[in-house]
């Protein structure tokens, strides 16, 4: 039997267990709190590992091995710092204060959440919030689909559209039967499958290009190619430096974590409050062992292309190194074969694991937020479920066709929509959670500020270079974050309900 054909049959059991659990999680959706929530009973483990494979994305298994493949560590090595301490910091502060509070209000989406908090009758924060969670979850959620398009595609070279068709099918299969549940439970599969991934593509890795002598040999060869502070073009021997300015807006990728609806949700679906100081532990040593590991696995990609085993990876195609890699593998034989196709599955995990939450924020965003929410149209419990289902569909078919162009970076990608999400949402959550003085007002201005500032400096002010060609998320989160203050303080300050229940919320804590 052909290496091919064992790796498709690898994939297509993965993809069937997917579903599986999709149609058994089903039956225990029987409203739409649990379709989008769970019904608060997810456990310390499944709540840690599903909010961190939620978080990753085909980011850790592609973009982030491909920034280190083709530019070094700098980059990537300050970025998965500013993640690690974000999503420490996340844990730490908000989750447990989050959960308390959604529950206290009966919120179960983070646009409900903002609405109940403020009690804004004519739910207007609800519908901005749901806006933007759709502008910026559709291009995401596309990116996924069209990372899962390029695997197949160059394994097993077959046309790039209907394989990235198929592999939506599957989500959205799974997300519309199963929900919430089915998302939560098939990250935590994922989320093994993706780890089993990282752990063998290093080791054969590092085999294949003559051990680990031979990697920091290859890595010591090129300048700054290992430095924290200069940035290096692999193939053109040049060096960019690497400074202070642009280390603190690398830095800033863990500001974002305050405002991802999908990984927001896991904290306010944990069955006991209790058990986060325990799910903070599992996330956050599983996610700094995760990244580094991908970024190790750029620098052993690297060394491969040295040794000659592989050959070198142009732009944005280096971030197809672990494809290469796996593909390298299964000429060893049957089970090696297979292996490839668990690895190659670890990849379609990483992908699915968020497009998958990325799909449910969405459709709740629209369905419940926008349709029932903020246009006040009410349908019954049946017709709502009905609604989500059809919502995550309809989106589906909005990023399936954003992704019929396979040519674009997935990090790229991923970097704008995580500065929008983290500067639209991550000013609001805080304020919300912490500060009383906050209302309504501030909280929808901020929420505009941050969003428009994403793609003002993104697309006007960054192109300008020298000190503003910083990552926008920075610049967006902070002038967001001060818009709530000073609208807050200039207007009118919460009623007294608004405040007893705020101090309710803190005395539970």
């Amino acid at each position: 039997m052909s290496e091919k054909v064992l790796i498709m049959l690898t994939i297509l059991v993965y993809l069937g267990g997917m579903l599986g659990i999709g149609i058994y999680c089903s039956k225990k959706n029987e409203n739409v709190g649990d379709f989008y929530l769970g019904g608060r009973k997810l456990g310390p483990f499944v709540t840690a590992m599903s909010a961190e494979a939620s978080d990753m994305s085909s980011w850790l298994l592609m973009g982030l091995p491909g920034l280190a493949y083709i530019s070094g560590i700098a980059e990537p090595a300050w970025t998965a710092i500013g993640l690690a301490i974000g999503t420490y910091v996340n844990w730490l502060i908000v989750a447990k204060r989050i959960r308390t509070y959604t529950h206290e209000v009966n919120a179960i989406t983070l646009p409900d959440f903002f609405s109940l908090r403020y009690r804004d009758d004519k739910n207007l924060l609800m519908g901005i919030a749901a806006l933007f969670i759709i502008i910026f979850f559709i291009p995401y959620t596309a990116s996924g689909f069209a990372a899962c398009g390029k695997l197949f595609s160059s394994i097993f070279a077959i046309d790039y559209l209907p394989a990235m068709i198929i592999s939506a099918i599957v989500i959205v299969g799974y997300t519309a039967t199963g929900g919430f549940l089915a998302a939560s439970t098939t990250d935590l599969i994922q989320s093994i499958v993706m780890s089993i991934a990282l752990v063998v593509v290093v080791v054969f890795g590092i085999h294949v290009a003559g051990g680990m002598d031979a990697v920091a040999a290859n890595a010591s060869s090129m300048v700054d190619y290992i430095s924290l502070s200069a940035s290096h073009a692999v193939g053109e021997g040049t060096t960019t430096p690497y400074g202070a300015l642009t280390i603190a807006s690398t830095l800033a990728w863990g500001l974002g974590y305050f405002g991802m609806p999908h990984i927001l949700l896991r904290f306010m679906a944990i069955e006991d409050k209790n058990k986060l100081k325990l799910s903070r532990k599992i996330a956050t040593v599983w996610v700094i062992i995760a990244m580094g590991v991908a970024i190790f696995i750029g620098v052993v990609g690297n060394a491969m292309t040295a040794a000659g085993a592989l050959p070198f990876l142009e732009g944005n195609t280096s971030e197809t190194i672990i494809v290469v890699i796996s593909d390298f593998l299964s000429k060893y034989g049957a089970l090696a074969a297979i292996m490839a196709g668990v690895i190659l599955s670890g990849i379609l995990a990483s992908t699915m694991s968020t497009a998958d939450s990325q799909l449910l924020a969405a459709s709740s965003s629209f369905s419940e937020n926008l349709i029932t929410g903020f246009f006040g149209i009410k349908v019954s419990q049946k017709t709502s479920m009905t609604l989500a289902r059809a919502s995550v569909l309809g989106i589906s078919v909005i990023a399936a066709f954003i992704a019929k162009n396979p040519d674009s970076s997935v990090f790229r990608i991923v970097s704008f929509a995580w500065a929008g999400f983290g500067a639209v949402f991550g000013p609001v959550v805080l304020c919300a959670l912490f500060w009383k003085r906050s209302n309504k007002q501030g909280a929808l201005v901020s929420m505009i500020v941050g969003g428009v500032m994403v793609f003002v400096w993104k697309y006007v002010i960054a192109p300008m270079g020298g000190v503003f060609a910083i990552y926008e998320l920075l610049p967006a989160f902070l002038l967001a974050l001060a818009a709530n203050i000073i609208v807050s303080l200039a207007t009118a300050e919460p009623s007294k309900e608004i405040q007893d229940e705020f101090d309710r919320v803190k005395n539970s804590l």
